[in-house]
C-alpha cells in the first residue's frame, strides 16, 4: 500500500495518490493530470477512483480530465450534484481500492457536500483521513463560501453543521490517525493553516483551536467567523467550473500557446478588454515593461493572486514571461480557471524594444535611499496584511493590503508622491503596477520592503501586548 501527498506549494494544495495491489485513486487532483497517469503507470496500476472532497474553490480540479484519460469513476460526496457523470456516493459508503478501504465520511460545513475519506488497511487498521477542507492542520475550513450560490446558506449556518461534523464524524476516530488535509498556510481556505501539511489526529484535539473538547457551539460559530476576511472573488466561479465541467488543458493549451510578433502582440493589446500580464521578476518589470501592463510575477503565489486582482476567470490575457515559461504560466493560470490566454509575446521585452515601440517603467529606490529621503511629512503606503502592518510598520504609514486593492482605490494618495512597500518587493510592484495602469504615477517603490526597511535607521512602530503595556 502506498498513500503519497503530491502538495503544489504556489497555490498550497494537496492531493494524494493511493495504491494497492494493482488499484490506484487519486484525490482532489490538479488541473494538470499527466503526473498522475504517470505515477500509476510506475506502479503498474489502474486509476479507479477519482475523489473529490467537495467542490473546490480555489482551485479548478482535473476530475473531467483524468476521468476521461484513465477510465477511473468520479466519487463526490452525498448532496453533490455535478453536471457530469460521477457516483454520488452515501455516508460511510465503502469503496475498495485494491486490498485498501475508503470510506466516505459526510461531514458538511465548508459545504454541504463536503466528505472526508477514512483509509484503512488489508488487516482492518484504520490508516489515515483524507480531510478536504473540512479539517486543516492548525485550523478547519471557512463556511462563507456557499453563499455567493445560495444566499439561504448563511456562514453561521454553514459553521453550525460544520461544529457538528467535527464532533459527530471525525474527532470520536482514533487519535493515531493520520489527518491529510488539502491545503496547508498561505491557501484562503482557512485563517490559521499550519505550515506543516500532516498530523495526527489526537495531536490536533490537543491543539487546534477549533476541535477544543469543551467548546460550545456557539464559540465555535463566533470563534471560526472571527477574523474571517472576504473570500476572494474568483472562488465561485472556480465552484462553477467544478460543478458545470470545463474545457481540458490540452485544449487550452492549444488555443493559448500561440508565440505573438511584437506587431500582433500590440494590435491585440489595443483591444478594450485585454489585459497585459507580465509575470517576470519585479527587478526587471520594474526597469522596462509594456505600458499599462500588470505584473504578477510567476516566482510567488502567483495564480491566486491572479485570481484575487484580477478577479473575472474569462478575462482575456496577454502574456510577457522570462523565455521557456510559456507552458508553466499557461498551466498555472488554468489552475484557477484562467482559460483564456490570447498568446504571449515572442522574444519578450527586448523583441518589444527592438520592435521600436515604448516602454515604461516604476520609480524604485533602495531602502538606505528611502531613508534618506523620509521626513516627517512623507506618506508611505504599506501593501501588507493587517497582522504583518500591525507586528511592526514604519511610523505613520497607511496600511492599504494588497487583496484590497480594488475596493480601497480611492484612498490611494493623488495629490502628493508617496512611498510604497511590501514585506520583501513582489506585492508592491504588484500594487505599483495595478496603480499605474490606472493612471495614478506619483508613487516609489522601496525595494526589498520591510525585509530590507529594518536594516535601516527608519522609526518603526512594534506590536506591544496589551497585557505587557506599563
Amino acid at each position: 500500500m502506498k498513500i503519497e501527498q503530491i502538495y503544489t506549494g504556489c497555490i498550497a494544495q494537496a492531493a494524494y495518490y493511493l495504491e494497492s495491489n494493482g488499484e490506484a485513486a487519486i484525490f482532489d487532483p490538479l488541473r494538470e493530470v499527466q503526473p498522475y497517469l504517470d505515477r500509476a503507470a510506475k506502479d503498474n496500476a489502474t486509476i479507479k477512483y477519482i475523489f473529490e472532497t467537495h467542490f473546490h474553490a480555489d482551485f479548478v480540479s482535473g476530475h473531467l480530465d483524468l476521468a476521461q484519460k484513465s477510465g477511473g469513476k468520479i466519487v463526490y460526496g452525498p448532496t453533490a450534484e455535478p453536471a457530469f457523470e460521477a457516483i454520488i456516493a452515501e455516508d460511510h459508503q465503502v469503496f475498495k481500492v485494491g486490498l485498501y478501504t475508503v470510506t466516505a465520511i459526510h461531514t458538511p460545513g465548508h459545504t454541504l457536500e463536503s466528505t472526508c475519506y477514512l483509509l484503512t488497511d488489508e488487516n482492518g487498521k484504520a490508516h489515515g483521513i483524507i480531510t478536504g477542507d473540512t479539517l486543516f492542520i492548525g485550523d478547519v475550513g471557512r463556511p462563507d463560501l456557499a453563499q455567493a450560490l445560495t444566499e439561504e446558506l448563511t456562514q453561521e449556518k454553514l459553521a453550525s453543521y460544520l461544529f457538528d461534523s467535527l464532533r459527530n464524524k471525525i474527532m470520536p476516530l482514533s487519535d493515531d490517525l493520520i489527518v491529510y488535509p488539502s491545503h496547508g498556510a498561505g491557501s484562503a481556505c482557512g485563517k490559521n493553516m499550519s505550515k506543516e501539511t500532516t498530523d495526527t489526529l489526537g495531536n490536533q484535539k490537543r491543539t487546534n483551536y477549533a476541535l477544543r473538547a469543551d467548546m460550545t457551539k456557539e464559540e465555535f460559530i463566533k470563534e471560526l467567523l472571527d477574523g474571517l476576511g472576504t473570500p476572494p472573488a474568483y472562488f465561485p466561479q472556480n465552484v462553477m467550473l467544478n460543478i458545470k465541467g470545463y474545457q481540458s488543458l490540452e485544449a487550452v493549451m492549444q488555443n493559448s500557446k500561440v508565440a505573438l510578433s511584437p506587431k500582433e502582440f500590440e494590435t491585440i493589446a489595443n483591444q478594450d478588454d485585454v489585459i497585459v500580464l507580465d509575470v517576470r521578476h519585479e527587478t526587471d518589470f520594474v526597469k522596462a515593461h509594456i505600458p499599462n501592463s500588470i505584473f504578477i510575477g510567476i516566482q510567488g503565489n502567483f495564480a491566486p493572486w491572479v485570481g484575487s486582482l484580477l478577479r473575472d476567470v474569462n478575462q482575456k490575457l496577454l502574456l510577457i514571461t522570462p523565455e521557456g515559461k510559456e507552458e508553466e504560466t499557461i498551466t498555472r493560470l488554468s489552475r484557477v480557471g484562467f482559460d483564456h490566454v490570447l498568446g504571449y509575446l515572442k522574444g519578450g521585452i527586448s523583441a518589444w524594444e527592438q520592435a521600436g515601440f515604448e516602454t515604461d517603467s516604476i520609480a524604485s529606490i533602495s531602502p538606505e535611499t528611502f531613508a534618506e529621503r523620509l521626513h516627517p511629512d512623507s506618506l508611505v503606503v504599506d501593501a501588507r496584511k493587517p497582522s504583518e502592518y500591525e507586528a511592526e510598520h514604519v511610523e505613520n504609514a497607511v496600511n492599504i493590503p494588497l487583496d484590497t486593492i480594488n475596493e480601497n482605490f480611492q484612498s490611494v494618495p493623488r495629490d502628493k508622491e508617496f512611498f510604497l512597500h511590501c514585506a520583501g518587493g513582489y506585492r508592491s510592484v504588484i500594487m505599483a503596477s495595478i496603480l499605474k495602469s490606472r493612471g495614478i504615477h506619483n508613487l516609489i517603490n522601496v525595494e526589498k520592503g520591510m525585509n530590507g526597511i529594518k536594516q535601516t535607521q527608519v522609526p518603526c512602530t512594534q506590536f506591544v501586548c496589551p497585557s505587557t503595556k506599563k
